[in-house]
């Protein structure tokens, strides 16, 4: 049985991960103004961040619509697949997932669509995964059981620079107490579940990039383990940090695309982790 791969473009992977393993990405569509651009394709991630740092008004998403998913669906059934695995990002975030499920219910396939609830690096993790299982011959059932299961594990945490672009795109959540002081503070977001909520409040940029350091301190063993920033000037610094004071691997260092980029805003900062099974 084949088994191929399907998700959208909030996973943040590299075309060469993406090439590597055969898996279809399906843009969202990234809106500034009355210009209208598909994700990665025709917006790259660095020209995303300037625009952003020179627009006056904040860019808006919009999920693909079924049609876009259906596309994606086929082209890999006609190319030999027997099932299709879509993981997208999490239903409490975005419209995509329905997306999704109403283009697999529209064609007469073994079409899985599978709610990561999770978004870039943490997203990204799972579908490398779920591709190298597909690589090895498992099947559709084991795949999804194991999605499911890193889906579990995977904890998300994100350092805003501003509250601005999360509060605009209106994805605030469980955040809300937030917003009365998002002036004086740097909020830090846990979006574990799927949906954003308050993790703390920091007084400075280097005090919530230290909270997500002793963040990381508390887990005594961790997979997985992935940086996420979106253009932050003090990347390598917050990596220097981390590699003096944990004990964990860091195993991918990755931008926040568009996609998520438009809600944290420039400049945020994350980790992903999967906790061991």
């Amino acid at each position: 049985m084949t088994v191929r791969i399907v998700t959208d473009s909030a996973c943040d992977l590299r075309g060469t991960e993406v090439e590597e393993f055969g898996i279809e990405v399906v843009s969202l569509s990234i809106r500034f103004g009355d210009e209208e651009f598909e994700d990665r394709t025709q917006l790259t991630v660095e020209d995303f961040y300037r625009r952003l740092e020179q627009s006056v008004d904040l860019p808006e998403t919009s999920a693909p619509s079924p049609g876009r998913f259906a596309q994606a669906f086929r082209a890999q059934l006609e190319a030999g697949a027997d099932s299709i695995v879509c993981i997208n990002l999490s239903a409490g975030l975005s419209a995509t997932m329905q997306s999704a499920c109403t283009a697999a219910d529209s064609l007469d396939a073994d079409i899985r669509v599978v709610d990561s609830k999770s978004i870039t690096a943490g997203l990204g993790s799972m579908v490398l995964g779920a591709a190298r299982l597909a690589a090895d011959g498992a099947d559709p059932d084991t795949i999804i059981a194991a999605v499911e299961s890193m889906s579990e594990r995977t904890r998300i945490f994100g350092a805003l620079d501003t509250l601005d672009h999360l509060k605009k795109g209106g994805r605030i959540g469980g955040a809300q107490a937030l917003l009365g002081s998002m002036l004086s503070i740097k909020p830090i977001i846990d979006i574990s579940s799927g949906e954003v909520e308050e993790a703390a409040k920091q007084r400075t940029r280097r005090k919530s990039l230290m909270w997500l350091r002793d963040k990381l301190v508390e887990y005594p063993a961790v997979e997985d383990l992935a940086i996420m920033h979106g253009e932050a000037p003090d990347i390598d610094d917050f990596i220097a940090m981390l590699k003096d004071s944990i004990p964990h691997e860091i195993t991918r260092v990755e931008k926040i695309g568009a996609v998520i980029g438009t809600h944290g805003g420039p400049r945020v900062m994350g980790i992903a982790l999967q906790l061991p099974a």
